[in-house]
């Protein structure tokens, strides 16, 4: 029977799946989740204890890789109502522990399935809090997430491609998470009951 998403990243410690690589050759090796992918962007963090789906999916953060000091990240699962926008701007994941099954009467999905739906790689087992640290004194720095689940991976490529990224200095990201027509906003507040938003007849 094929190994789930869950159970692939429970697997020896000393054989990681996942690797981030900063552009000063600092190699973390971990586990990795979420989908099998190369993603190049900026290394910045995230304190906040809750909304991780809202974060993903926050434009604000296209372009680049998030590092979540909190450590029980999966922990609600994802839906389709808290997001911030339809395609995640985000480029990947970094947590502490690898994300649990989703334990919330809202979830529609666990968090692992939700990236790899959406294409964003995740890693695990590293000190999220000590990388927040390094961020903090020497400048958020470019780097390269990778998720391998047989843990091959070529360290030298993935060093250049983290070394040779432009950055998202002089970048045009707007036009990347902006919408291209406008919209019509007609939900009402969300009803807890249901789970779900009405219809308003306000035009805003």
């Amino acid at each position: 029977m094929p190994q789930t998403p869950l159970e692939r990243i429970k697997i020896n410690y000393e054989n990681p799946t996942a690797l981030l690589i900063l552009e000063d050759g600092t190699i973390y090796e971990g586990i990795g989740f979420g989908a099998e992918a190369e993603h190049v962007g900026e290394i910045c963090f995230n304190t906040s204890m809750t909304g991780y789906q809202e974060i993903m999916t926050d434009p604000s953060y296209a372009g680049q890789i998030i590092n979540f000091t909190f450590p029980h990240i999966g922990n609600t699962g994802t839906n389709h109502i808290d997001i911030e926008t339809k395609i995640p701007a985000a480029l990947g994941m970094i947590t502490r522990t690898p994300p649990t099954d989703s334990a919330n009467y809202r979830a529609k999905s666990n968090l692992v399935n939700w990236l790899q739906i959406n294409n964003i790689p995740g890693i695990s087992m590293i000190d999220t809090r000590a990388l927040t640290h390094k961020i903090r004194t020497e400048g958020a720095p470019n780097g390269v997430i990778a998720v391998n689940h047989d843990g091959v991976f070529d360290r030298a490529q993935l060093l250049q491609k983290a070394k040779s990224w432009a950055g998202l200095k002089g970048m045009d990201l707007a036009k990347d998470v902006s919408c291209e027509e406008s919209e019509q906003w007609s939900q009402s507040l969300w009803d807890k009951v249901t789970d779900s938003y009405g219809s308003s007849n306000n035009d805003i």
